[in-house]
């Protein structure tokens, strides 16, 4: 890890999902190109325990055992309320077929996890994949 915070200065180590299996495959998501884009409650980064997303920054994606697992490169970032999710955000996260679906699975997701509102406000990111570690 120590290796990988002098290549990529500034990187911030993360988890994709809630469990090893759902970050297991949000790796692969991304590993095989389908899974582009996140997005996350603005209400998280509230509490400042995490950075703010910043395009170019490049950050270290981690296997649930905190083991590195890839690196991504931030290219964009916005807020938008979840209501106005679109679909090429939606697909670009490639966990759904359609906006539909990204609505349901998220809308749950997102209730079981500190609260839904159709209203609510995300931090939406795109991203590239640098380097599978």
């Amino acid at each position: 890890m120590a290796r990988l915070r002098r290549r990529y200065p500034g990187a911030v180590a993360f988890r994709f999902g809630h469990s090893a299996e759902v970050c297991s495959e949000l790796l692969e998501l991304v590993k095989s190109g389908r899974k582009t884009a996140t997005c996350t409650p603005d209400r998280d980064f509230a509490t400042g325990q995490e950075p703010m997303p910043v395009a170019g920054r490049r950050d270290i994606a981690l296997n649930w055992d905190g083991s590195p697992a890839l690196v991504i490169e931030i290219t964009e970032v916005s807020r938008r309320r979840f209501d106005d999710v679109d679909e090429a955000f939606a697909l670009a996260e490639g966990e759904d077929d359609d906006l539909a679906g990204w609505r349901h699975g998220h809308g749950q997701y997102f209730a079981r996890h500190g609260g839904f509102s159709p209203d609510m406000m995300l931090v939406c990111e795109r991203f590239r994949l640098v380097e599978v570690i």
